[in-house]
């Protein structure tokens, strides 16, 4: 058999008319196949899925790869022919879902006929169709289409506000005592005598953890809670109102409802129900421990009477350094970029017994290292790693899909998109980093499927985030961290230091709990019934749900880009950390490289991709049904 081949990716200067050409094949392709399929769709039940998983296939290699380039190219001019070409192969995939000849095809194939995973493939499918419409009439089915067209422009819009709406603080040199010497060195003052600091991670959360002045600290606040304000506070409007005329016209009473029918959680007010749960455990310890930065507050402003955001980074890395004996700016001397990502790739290598060899590939930027992933000696993916801040790429952290795995076609590849320092890393840095790594992990594991349905990171959405959320586990251990944590010296981060920066992470679980509750309900509540002041329900549920206050005049829901990508779903972060809890319980802390429990993980868990409900891979993992115990046993710690 001929060894599977990944795609080729174009040079700087053809990298447009590829994008272009990528965009229109897909779709040309597509459509000549849909309309084989209606011609003349096959006779038996099998081939019918078969050509189905073509259709779909044509469509996920082009949305993939126009998806990745119109979020990270370096040319505006890319990105905006790729949104383009994104916008023509999502109108087509709506058409497509509510195209009736097409349902009554897969309707018509007999399920007894199939083995159980492409049952399962028919039933998802013929699901899909429902949701799209194709069970409306002409009419609604038109106005379906409208808003899909709709919603994705205003989606990218939203998307392309906060990437390319970088701000940034001028201050004094001075007003930035307290930063570590090699930021400061990257930040030399301009002509003017000023230093420019911008919003993007690897300058303000820095800034925000040790810069001693509080006038500086609340300035980049200010800055980052504004960033795409005003314009995306619009643009958000916009989107919420169609999605909730999108989901009333498919018979759903909210966007909410219409989406967590998918998911783990099944319903909207479900996810009500989970984050007061989460709210009402965490509210002891966020409580315990907000009092605790208050009374370090104090010591510098004897007349506060609360803190808020300004101040909750800065005197929460106080607090461990004077209380834990953890100091942030000597932890960060032992995570130098290079090591951090080649210790990485040989952890994750040894967890999952599989290989990384760099590859001189064409990538679209010169930053973006390749790999091919290996197990046994075969390919079985390849990797790109874009990991610097530079203008006009995604602003956050985030797993992309470069190609699905189908198994015997075609290899997975996968894009991780960070923003990180070149140099020194927080060790929260390190820990994020091992986590959307487990994100690229799963969707090449799990990229070894005959369904392009069901490959790759293919599960319920509120379980995504739970095989990364796990993986983080590994960035805290001693003895993972002592194979690559090293100093300039060539010293190994100390185990008691380990041991003290575990202690000082849990100071502050509580808060950060709440906090992320506020984050929650205000993903379900905007998509839940319209408001004309979208800032007027950022304070509300602040005030409700976090234990700190908002900060007058910013506007935190213009730059939260999850309100879009997870629109009413980001409480999935928190229900997965609940099973990622629970599926870590499996592991003996002592022994985290244990081939058995490890290898049984990795083909129980993410080999699967979607081929079965993720309650159901985790109990195969675990051999009972996940629980909330460990979650809640870890919280009262």
């Amino acid at each position: 058999m001929t060894e599977l081949q990944p795609q080729a990716l174009p040079t700087a200067e053809d990298a447009e008319d590829w994008v272009r050409a990528v965009g229109d094949g897909g779709l040309t392709s597509a459509r000549s196949l849909v309309e084989a399929f209606k011609a003349q769709p096959p006779a038996e039940p099998v081939a019918v899925l078969q050509a189905w998983n073509d259709i779909q296939l044509a469509l996920g290699n082009a949305a993939s790869v126009v998806g990745v380039y119109s979020e990270v190219h370096p040319s505006a001019t890319v990105r905006e022919a790729a949104e383009a070409a994104m916008q023509e192969l999502d109108a087509f995939a709506t058409e497509l879902g509510m195209d009736v000849r097409v349902f009554e095809i897969i309707d018509g194939v007999d399920a007894d006929a199939l083995d159980e995973d492409a049952r399962r493939l028919r039933d998802h499918a013929l699901r899909d169709f429902r949701r799209s419409g194709v069970d409306r009439d002409d009419a609604t089915r038109a106005r379906l289409a409208e808003l899909a067209e709709l919603e994705l422009k205003a989606s990218q819009e939203h998307s392309k506000n906060i990437r390319e709406g970088v701000r940034q603080i001028r201050v004094q040199p001075e007003a930035l005592a307290g930063l570590p010497q090699d930021w400061l060195d990257a930040h030399p003052a301009e002509a003017d005598g000023l230093v420019a600091v911008t919003t993007d991670y690897p300058d303000s959360i820095p800034l925000m953890t040790f810069a001693q002045d509080p006038q500086t600290r609340r300035a980049m606040s200010m800055e980052r809670l504004n960033v795409a304000w005003p314009a995306n506070d619009a643009v958000l409007q916009r989107l919420l109102g169609l999605r909730a005329e999108h989901a009333q016209l498919l018979g759903y009473p909210t966007w909410a409802d219409y989406d967590a029918e998918v998911k783990m959680i099944g319903n909207a007010s479900a996810i009500g129900e989970f984050i007061d749960k989460i709210t009402d455990a965490a509210t002891d310890s966020a409580l315990r421990d907000k009092e605790v930065l208050l009374r370090r507050l104090q010591q510098d402003q004897p007349d506060a009477t609360d803190i808020g955001s300004p101040d909750v980074t800065y005197y929460s890395e106080l607090v461990r350094k004077e209380d834990y004996a953890v100091d942030a700016q000597q932890v960060r001397t032992y995570f130098s970029f290079p090591k951090v990502r080649q210790g990485l790739l040989d952890v994750t290598g040894r967890l999952f017994g599989i290989g990384f060899t760099p590859v001189d590939a064409q990538t679209w930027d010169e930053d973006v290292a390749a790999y091919d992933v290996t197990r046994d000696g075969q390919r079985i993916g390849r990797i790109y790693l874009d990991l610097h801040p530079r203008d006009g790429k995604f602003k956050h952290a985030a797993q992309f899909d470069l190609r699905p795995g189908v198994r015997g076609r075609q290899l997975p590849e996968g894009v991780l998109v960070c923003n990180f320092s070149r140099g020194l890393m927080e060790h929260d840095d390190v820990v994020t980093l091992f986590h959307e790594f487990g994100h690229l992990i799963h969707h090449v594991l799990g990229g070894d499927q005959d369904w392009v349905r069901f490959s790759g990171v293919a599960t319920e959405w509120d379980f995504v985030e739970a095989p990364s959320q796990m993986l983080e586990e590994w960035a805290w251990d001693a003895d993972v961290l002592a194979t690559f944590a090293t100093n300039e010296a060539g010293e190994t981060i100390p185990a008691d230091l380990v041991e003290r920066m575990r202690k000082a992470d849990d100071f502050g679980k509580g808060f950060q709990a709440r906090t992320q509750m506020f984050y929650a309900a205000l993903s379900l509540g905007l998509y839940l019934r319209p408001y004309d002041d979208l800032t007027a329900v950022v304070r509300e549920l602040q005030a409700k749900y976090s234990v700190f206050p908002y900060l007058p005049d910013t506007h935190f829901h213009c730059a939260f880009g999850h309100l879009d990508g997870y629109s009413s779903g980001y409480y999935t972060y928190m229900w997965s950390l609940v099973i990622a809890k629970d599926m870590f319980s499996a592991f003996d802390r002592e022994r985290l490289f244990d081939a058995e429990v490890a290898g049984r993980y990795r083909d129980r868990v993410l080999v699967p991709g979607g081929r079965k409900d993720a309650a159901d891979l985790v109990a195969d993992f675990l051999g009972r049904p996940y629980t909330f115990d460990a979650y809640a046993s870890w919280l009262a710690e």
